[in-house]
């Protein structure tokens, strides 16, 4: 199996994706040391529970993946919840505290999701926004 975003983003969905991102990155003890080789008992979990685990390299390099497919998919995300905020009513202000930035800017990344779309998508979608908050 390749280990890339576009492999595991295939086999992941997005929870399933974070659940194992936040799975592998408890595991590892966050140590900078070179890792040298133990031996543990696999039926032994508190090695785990200690922090004195570190990941092999096939386990960093999913996390390092799991991590860009994660972003990618929450990033990707955006659009739907922002047109959802828009049809239940919320403004710019309150859209831009969710994203944690000004209304402005909070319009703009709108309109630069916006570019990926279809005409009509488009035009309806921009109707929805109004104009740009000041």
């Amino acid at each position: 199996m390749d280990i890339t975003p576009e492999a595991l983003a295939e086999e992941f969905s997005l929870p399933t994706a974070a659940t194992r991102l936040d799975f592998l990155s408890r595991r590892d003890g966050g140590g900078t040391a070179l890792n040298t080789v133990t031996e543990v008992d696999e039926d032994d979990w508190r090695a785990i529970a200690n922090g004195g685990t570190s990941l092999d390299v096939h386990e960093s390099l999913e996390l390092l993946a799991l991590g860009e497919v994660v972003s990618r998919k929450a990033h990707g995300s955006r659009l739907t919840g922002m047109r959802a905020a828009l049809r239940g009513g919320a403004g710019w202000e309150e859209i831009g505290a969710a994203l944690g930035v000004s209304p402005a800017q909070a319009w703009d990344t709108f309109q630069e999701l916006l570019a990926g779309e279809d005409a009509d998508t488009v035009t309806s979608a921009r109707a929805l926004a109004g104009s740009r908050p000041a």
